[in-house]
């Protein structure tokens, strides 16, 4: 909950630090800095959330979703159109 608040916090911070009124030099520093903590705090809750897989499971995600790719229709052939893809008018 609380890298949840802190990423809101950050969002309005960041949306209404144009309109403060300070110098340029700040709001680059400012701006920066703001940037480095979202990214910072996104590293984090990317590698809490990274899910490690043991080989096992790999393949048998990877069987499944070829078995699947073989389960959906096959591709139906547009009958405007020639060999190479392009369309053909009917005179």
């Amino acid at each position: 909950m609380r890298r949840e608040r802190i990423f809101l916090i950050l969002g309005i911070w960041v949306a209404i630090l144009p309109y403060l009124g300070f110098p340029y030099s700040w709001k680059n520093i400012l701006f920066t800095i703001s940037g480095l903590i979202l990214v910072y705090y996104s590293y984090l809750i990317y590698k809490e959330n990274k899910v490690v897989k043991t080989p096992e499971e790999n393949t048998q995600n990877q069987n499944t979703e070829r078995e699947e790719e073989y389960q959906q229709e096959p591709y139906e052939r547009n009958t405007n159109t020639d060999e190479y893809g392009r369309i053909r008018f009917n005179e």
